[in-house]
């Protein structure tokens, strides 16, 4: 199994894993009927014999996750995620990685125990930054590149149309302000996960897009987010067909990521590019998506997929393929930082997700962690230099926080 380890030029400390601690924590004001899982989060620190601490998170019910950690193991193909960590050597990530994927195959192999792991995976890449004194970017190998351009997420407001819409253009004309290049809009006022249960017209859909196109301007990158809206790709493309004239970027996960080829089929008539992959867990299920699925953007989340590295294996399939990485990434700072370190040694990723604290709801993406990216007035994040993530943790918001 093809895996992924830091490249170092000298060998490295000798340092082993002593602990792994959970924290679940849920922000007080949570909305159980907001389409977010900003609202809470499980933050993961590994311990070493050196007093060197790695902070990962991962994007999925906090919980679960921690279960599929500590739980104990009763059979060689279930075993402990924690068990299996304790003594090893932190450097060892690709191993570890699939000694955990084999000793946890039964019960895992996709889904929340994968997700589950990428936090652990991202807590060792910073340890082991922050051992060599090195950003993790520098441990992935190849020549990062000087910026990067991250794209806002906008998220609406209200429960009628005139308030969502409203909400929409607003938070956009806010992120132009602040120097954003690219925003991404979610349109999703149907479906499975429609905002606040609203039920609108697909046309009214297009009136949103429309509205929000028209107060940027036509140079500012567009990207759309309609949330599984339509169930197959004929639906969609009746309409989308229209669209063209708004000029997006992608559409994201138009309809269901399982249902790869109806999405082959819209990728072949859909009169803008596809992107999907931000629920997928490994690189097999990325593989379906791009071979099946054929989508253009691939979008990979380090706190799903398995981890930075898994991400990293992702990123280069999508490379040997032609098609295009655009991260996803609905966290704190913790994992929009491991996001950032993994665009900038990756040519081909155009945009990363970035939630500016600014326009973000999420207390948790405001208060716990922050990052050392900073936007500058070009609309670009420069190279990162802080050993391993860079990522401060406010411990006392943790504690405030945790609730499991």
């Amino acid at each position: 199994m093809h895996t992924i380890s830091p490249i170092l030029d000298r060998d490295p400390p000798k340092l082993r894993i002593t602990g792994i601690d959970c924290h679940v924590l849920l922000a007080p004001d949570f909305d159980p009927t907001f389409t977010s899982s900003g609202q809470d989060s499980l933050v993961v620190v590994v311990h070493t014999d050196q007093g060197i601490d790695g902070i990962g998170e991962c994007d999925v019910n906090p919980w679960m996750a921690k279960a599929c950690i500590e739980a104990p193991g009763t059979h060689t193909m279930g075993l402990s995620i924690k068990d299996m960590l304790i003594g090893a050597d932190p450097f060892q990530i690709g191993a570890l990685w699939e000694k955990l994927y084999l000793g946890t195959a039964m019960n895992g192999r996709r889904g929340v125990v994968i997700h589950a792991m990428s936090a652990v995976e991202m807590a060792l890449w910073d340890v082991c930054g922050k051992a060599v004194s090195k950003p993790v970017h520098a441990l992935l190998g190849g020549s990062p590149r000087d910026h990067i351009v991250p794209y806002a997420s906008l998220q609406p407001a209200g429960g009628r149309f005139e308030e969502y819409r409203d909400a929409l253009v607003q938070s956009a004309l806010k992120a132009k302000t602040l120097g954003f290049r690219a925003i991404k809009s979610e349109v999703t006022m149907n479906g499975p996960y429609a905002h606040g249960g609203m039920r609108e017209s697909y046309d009214r859909h297009t009136e949103v897009v429309a509205a929000v196109r028209k107060a940027v301007g036509p140079d500012m990158t567009l990207m759309i987010d309609v949330q599984y809206l339509w169930s197959d790709a004929a639906t969609c493309l009746s309409v989308v067909k229209d669209w063209k004239e708004f000029n997006c970027y992608f559409l994201e996960t138009p309809i269901w990521s399982d249902n790869v080829r109806e999405m082959a089929t819209l990728v072949e008539q859909a009169p803008m590019p596809i992107a999907c992959g931000e629920w997928l867990a490994t690189r097999y299920e990325f593989e379906e998506l791009m071979d099946v699925g054929k989508v253009q953007v691939a979008q990979p989340d380090v706190g799903r997929v398995g981890g930075i590295g898994e991400a990293k294996i992702v990123c280069d399939m999508a490379a040997e393929r032609g098609r295009t990485i655009v991260p996803h990434c609905w966290k704190t700072g913790i994992s929009i930082s491991a996001t950032a370190h993994l665009a900038f040694v990756t040519p081909h990723c155009a945009f990363i997700e970035y939630l500016p604290p600014q326009l973000c709801h999420e207390r948790l993406r405001r208060e716990l962690a922050h990052e050392e990216l900073v936007l500058r007035p070009d609309g670009t994040i420069p190279l990162p230099a802080k050993p391993g993530l860079g990522v401060e943790v406010d411990w006392d918001v943790v504690k405030r926080y945790t609730v499991a």
